[in-house]
């Protein structure tokens, strides 16, 4: 029995280890790799040839194909494991459950129900809307509603084309949608709040930590309340956060705030450390230019 209060333990404890951790080492590097730079190519030639939201919605539709395309057969592999893992966790857990602990779980867990994070979702999109009423309002008002049909009808593909079944509890199927309608609501509302207001770094991690955690525990209490298989929530802790990726992107291009590239759209692909000079070398001779001048 204790093996289950030292995963609620590890659902809270490893999110807000992990996540800090991951901003601070990990997000610096891919910001500054050869594949971020080759993406912000992409999108500055997108941008030019359809404008932002035409490129942003390139961006949104290319992005949950590609989210299929990974959660699809990761689906099937962790199907394969239902036997040895998802039925002795399921069992372990049934044979364990004590009242009080799966009554507080059984209150948590709704909050990844459609029908909470549906108030949620209108309730910010109007608030936003007034935040931005001096630049692009609609916005917020597009992009809320868009994240909950997005996830609602992606996941849908990938339950179906998987298709594995559900616990002989619920019908809680791949991948856990309690867990993704989560990071997809909240973290959009992040996304949101980091544009409208100066947020230091602090901040924004603390943001992101939070919305991690509510989607650690999310997962924990599906598992705990029987509506899940425990690779469903797997599958969810994944398919979660890159749809999210897919539309913070769709969000960034359509305001305008992604970096620009360090080589240019025009330019040939080639050694992008080679590049780097060479573009510090332009903006040195324009410096000495406008000196003379």
């Amino acid at each position: 029995m204790a093996l289950i209060y030292v995963l609620g333990a590890l659902s809270v404890l490893v999110p807000i280890v992990l996540i800090p951790v991951l901003a601070t080492r990990f997000v610096p590097a891919v910001r500054q790799s050869r594949a971020a730079d080759r993406l912000r190519v992409a999108v500055a030639g997108l941008t030019d040839a359809f404008g932002r939201i035409g490129a942003a919605l390139v961006v949104l539709l290319t992005g949950c194909a590609a989210v299929v395309a990974v959660c699809w057969p990761l689906g099937e592999a962790l199907s394969r494991l239902e036997r040895s893992i998802d039925h002795p966790i399921f069992e372990h857990v049934h044979a364990r459950r004590v009242d009080v602990w799966a009554d507080i779980n059984s209150f948590y867990t709704p909050l990844g129900d459609r029908y909470p994070l549906k108030w949620v979702t209108v309730v910010a999109a109007i608030f936003f809307a007034i935040a931005w009423r001096r630049r692009r309002w609609w916005i917020p008002l597009v992009v809320m509603p868009l994240q909950f049909v997005v996830e609602q009808y992606t996941q849908q593909i990938l339950a179906l084309t998987v298709d594995r079944g559900h616990p002989p509890t619920d019908v809680g199927t791949y991948p856990s949608g309690g867990c993704a309608r989560i990071m997809l609501t909240f973290g959009t509302i992040a996304v949101l709040a980091g544009l409208t207001w100066n947020i230091p770094r602090r901040g924004r991690i603390a943001m992101l930590t939070a919305v991690a955690l509510l989607v650690s525990m999310e997962g924990y209490s599906r598992i705990y309340a029987e509506k899940h298989w425990f690779t469903d929530v797997i599958g969810g802790w994944i398919f979660g956060p890159m749809l999210l990726g897919v539309l913070a992107l769709t969000v960034f291009v359509a305001v305008g705030r992604v970096r620009p590239p360090i080589r240019s759209v025009t330019e040939p692909a080639g050694d992008l450390d080679a590049t780097e000079p060479e573009a510090a070398g332009r903006e040195a001779r324009l410096h000495r230019q406008r000196a003379g001048n």
